[in-house]
């Protein structure tokens, strides 16, 4: 979270921005915009702060899957180059690797993890597979992500609803033809 002398400068950025676009910080309506600003950007950028995720357990299994898939996990997060949101949906598959298997809820935790901060989407795609590996030392991870970025769709070139598709893998994954195909074919609407 940011500290509260942080959120202080923020909310003095956010007054110094309404006054340069022409606004009059103390209207009514938006008196309250900076602090209000000061307080999401705590939220949607928490784990820039948070050294690396570490809000997981790991569990020991007689016998494991060749797969286990996580599909259509929502995510928000933030475009660095221009403050804007870009969202969408993350898969995340793993082959266990040393019969081990992480707590199923921690996988979405994990995408959220990695989204709190300024982003690409291309770097949290492979953020998402390098931290399930540090955690995990799976067989194989595979990430794919689809998301519409408002730096496309406000701005700029202005195509609402065009989508942005990445996708990394490791281990088992990027080695096994097949493998892979199995997860695009699972993912795939």
């Amino acid at each position: 979270m940011i500290d509260t002398k942080s959120q202080e400068k923020i909310q003095i950025a956010v007054k110094m921005i309404l006054e340069a676009i022409g606004e009059d910080p103390e209207r009514e309506g938006i008196q309250e915009t900076p602090a209000r600003v000061a307080k999401m950007y705590s939220e949607v950028f928490s784990s820039v702060t948070a050294p690396e995720f570490d809000n997981y357990k790991v569990f020991p299994v007689d016998e494991t899957t060749e797969m286990v898939l996580l599909k259509d996990i929502p995510f928000y997060s933030m475009c660095e180059h221009h403050l804007l949101p870009f969202y969408g949906m993350v898969n995340v598959a793993y082959v266990p690797g040393d019969n081990n298997v992480i707590g199923l809820s921690k996988i979405p935790r994990l995408v959220e993890y990695c989204a709190k901060r300024p982003n690409v989407q291309e770097r949290m795609t492979v953020n998402i597979a390098q931290e399930l590996t540090r955690i995990l030392a799976p067989k194989g991870v595979a990430v794919s992500i689809a998301a519409r970025h408002m730096c496309v769709e406000m701005r700029g070139i202005q195509k609402p609803g065009v989508m942005t598709e990445t996708s990394y893998y490791l281990g088992s994954f990027k080695e096994d033809k097949e493998l892979k195909r199995e997860f695009l074919q699972r993912t795939t609407k």
